[in-house]
């Protein structure tokens, strides 16, 4: 544990652990109310996991539902909050209070962003993952950057995260493109999005969009203000004075580098998704081959703030990812999901003794939790998606799209397995063909009648936005009865860790008897998330650490002391 001895190589303001979504806009917050920032990244590249994932930010209450005459207040996201987070056990870093906070001060960092000048809108059609709780909204509270232009960066577009569409597309309209063959509607927004790439081509443009949108725009701000952010800087320890933290040794020519911060520290430097000892301690049954958090993503920063007093919670917590790892994945590639496809028409999920035993569609967080505690009682990881003939000639398939050509390698090497019968597929994954025909032929009669008495697949909104919205009736169910039929592996993978130290409604950390660490803020999933032990909407993990970064730079600035 390093001490201050009053002697600093360097001073400033503020200093930034990292470079996720709520490490730069705390940054951003700092730098627009005057001060100094040094923002400190250990890679040589900037965005962390959050330009690597859709971006998604869950914002109550945001300017754009109210702009559209939509039925939203602070009651009622803090009744849906409630109504799913509540009477959660064991979660300190999402009290009432915290939650609250979280609601109040999520649109007001959004409003921030915007006057910041960064574009941001409403997805039109993303609902919550629980809309049928109260307050729920089938619509969604989900924003997200708009497209934008890399070269604007100049030389740090070489330096920034790549993120993971390779096309010039929002999000929501990425998800449409399975559908150009079969939709008018898809087929002409693939249309659009050639004609943005050729735009894009003819003018020197390149469009990045998702998470890589939302962590370019925010660089791009803070290039603007001459932010001092330095790659290639990792921080090995905090300076603690009196029981305060007062700044962080880092590295600068080789050498270790003291900075002191003068209004403190914000730990936003991810969590530890690619720590397989950590994993091991606090989510034992994961393997850090699953995740698509960035390879940074370590957990020495948590283990840092922990030294100095810092209370740990919701450690065993992580932002499952349900995922299927074709021949050729490596470590660190983001993974292909298998929720698109086990929600789909004719696809579901069984275990290994080739029974069904959850919603294979919901919030991708209690998808893998369901399969890990199925694994308790019965193998379950991996499981086995199966589906049959129809799903390959209507929808894509771990990067295939649909109609498309399967890699040979992928049934030779068993990881794809194909048969003509039920029977003869259940013998290919050691299963008992009677009780994999029952499974299906029970999920069929559920098709039959419209809907899944086992467990409600299809009655959520979300589920429904999931599936086909060119099936009918139910987007998500549809029967297996057209041979050949198809298996392969799902592991619950994730995109993040979601446990680490507690913070309080400032976004301070805190020790385990409640009293704060001065001078020490966190931020991401660094910290134990507001939400606890759920996923609330998409941007559940972006939307917090956004906002707590917004929170933690305001009240270390005395703005909202």
């Amino acid at each position: 544990m390093e001490t201050a001895n009053n002697t600093f190589d360097e001073q400033t303001d503020f200093i930034v652990v990292g470079t996720g979504g709520g490490a730069l806009c705390g940054a951003l917050t700092m730098l627009s109310q005057g001060n100094q920032v040094i923002v400190l990244e250990k890679s040589s590249l900037v965005g962390g996991t959050t330009a690597r994932s859709g971006g998604v930010m869950w914002i109550p209450n945001n300017r754009f539902l109210l702009r559209d005459g939509l039925d939203e207040s602070e009651e009622r996201a803090r009744t849906y909050l409630e109504a799913l987070c509540g009477e959660q056990q064991n979660t300190p870093g999402s009290t009432p209070l915290r939650r609250q906070t979280y609601i109040t001060r999520a649109a007001q960092m959004l409003e921030f962003l915007l006057q910041q000048g960064i574009d941001i809108d409403r997805y039109r059609y993303w609902p919550d993952y629980y809309d049928e709780l109260p307050g729920g909204l089938s619509v969604g509270r989900s924003v997200g950057a708009k497209l934008f232009d890399i070269n604007q960066l100049g030389e740090w577009k070489q330096r920034m995260v790549p993120g993971f569409m390779p096309y010039p597309a929002m999000v929501d309209e990425a998800m449409q493109m399975p559908y150009f063959k079969r939709s008018p509607k898809a087929f002409w927004l693939c249309v659009k999005m050639v004609g943005r790439a050729l735009y894009a081509k003819l003018t020197g443009k390149h469009y990045v969009s998702a998470g890589a949108a939302l962590q370019a725009r925010q660089l791009h701000a803070l290039l603007r203000m001459e932010a001092d952010l330095r790659t290639d800087s990792p921080v090995s320890s905090l300076i603690e004075q009196n029981s305060q933290i007062v700044g962080v040794v880092t590295v600068k020519d080789g050498k270790p580098w003291r900075i002191g911060a003068r209004l403190g520290v914000l730990v936003g430097a991810g969590g530890f998704a690619h720590n397989q000892s950590m994993r091991d301690q606090y989510l034992p049954g994961t393997s850090d081959l699953w995740t698509s958090a960035a390879p940074t993503d370590t957990g020495e920063m948590i283990q840092e703030m922990a030294r100095h007093g810092a209370q740990l919670a919701q450690m065993d917590e992580m932002v499952g990812n349900q995922c299927t790892l074709p021949p050729g994945s490596k470590r660190g590639d983001i993974r292909a999901t298998a929720q698109s496809i086990t929600a789909k028409p004719h696809a579901i999920l069984v275990d290994q003794t080739g029974v069904r035993y959850m919603n294979e569609g919901g919030s991708y967080m209690a998808f893998c939790k369901g399969m890990l505690q199925r694994n308790q009682a019965e193998a379950a990881v991996p499981s086995w998606g199966i589906f049959d003939s129809r799903y390959l000639k209507k929808y894509m398939f771990a990067g295939i799209m649909p109609g498309g050509k399967i890699p040979q390698e992928w049934f030779d090497s068993g990881y794809l397995k194909k048969a003509d019968s039920l029977a003869e597929l259940a013998s290919l994954l050691d299963l008992s063909p009677d009780t994999l025909q029952a499974t299906v032929e029970r999920f069929n009669g559920f098709v039959a009648k419209n809907h899944d008495d086992d467990f409600q697949r299809g009655e959520r909104a979300y589920d429904r936005w999931l599936g086909d919205p060119l099936h009918k009736p139910n987007p998500t169910l549809g029967t297996l009865e057209k041979g050949p039929f198809y298996a392969f592996p799902v592991v619950p993978g994730d995109v993040g860790t979601y446990g680490g130290v507690v913070t309080d409604e400032h976004a301070r950390v805190l020790r385990a008897d409640g009293s704060v660490i001065a001078g020490l803020y966190a931020t991401g999933v660094s910290t134990a998330s507001v939400m606890g032990r759920y996923y609330p909407g998409a941007g559940s993990s972006v939307g917090p650490s956004m906002t707590w970064g917004y929170v933690a730079a305001r009240h270390a600035a005395e703005k909202d002391a």
